[in-house]
């Protein structure tokens, strides 16, 4: 929807020699459209990015856009890493992410993962056929631990079941203590 918006806007920009006479075109209206344009689209970057403050300079907010990025693909190949070993079943994190991940694997093929993004909790299982699961249960031991859930994604694949839940820490400022919530989890479901 905004990328078709934009494409609208960029093709109501008034251009230079698009053949009509510029003779007639204010220049001072035209570096005024631009101008104005120029806002739209930093307005609507500003909207995308997470606020941190209620008014930022351009440069603040392209530093924060490239900033964001960048976040956002480490993100990606953090996360793909991730599948691949839970596709592959071990439980072992990289190396760079051990601060902030918790794994375990069993024989029983059942993997835990606890990690925080911010003031988000993520938490990834993978639970072999042989283990009781009540996703209650999980979602009961995260509350406890002041934390409110925001999605959860569930699949049985092959009596292996998959889930994820992400939950947003009930007071940003303290946040949510990972290993506790990662050892209360590992006694439920190990």
């Amino acid at each position: 929807m905004i990328k078709a918006a934009t494409k609208r806007s960029l093709e109501n920009m008034p251009r230079r020699g698009s053949g009509s006479s510029m003779a007639g075109v204010d220049r001072n209206a035209l570096e005024r459209d631009r101008r104005l344009y120029m806002k739209e689209l930093f307005s609507r970057l500003s909207f995308l990015l997470p606020s941190l403050a209620a008014k930022r300079s351009v440069t603040e907010l392209l530093d924060q856009a490239i900033t964001h990025i960048r976040q956002l693909g480490e993100k990606v190949e953090m996360l793909n890493k991730q599948k691949k070993q839970l596709h592959q079943g071990t439980g072992s994190s990289s190396t760079d992410h051990q601060d902030q991940t918790r794994g375990i694997r069993s024989c029983s093929s059942t993997v835990l993962t606890v990690r925080e993004l911010g003031s988000m909790l993520e938490v990834c299982m993978k639970i072999g056929s042989n283990k009781t699961f009540m996703l209650h249960q999980v979602i009961q031991v995260l509350e406890e631990e002041a934390t409110q859930v925001a999605s959860v994604s569930y699949s049985n694949i092959g009596g292996i079941i998959f889930c994820t839940i992400i939950a947003q820490a009930v007071s940003p400022r303290i946040g949510v203590e990972t290993s506790t919530v990662h050892e209360r989890l590992k006694e439920l479901i190990f």
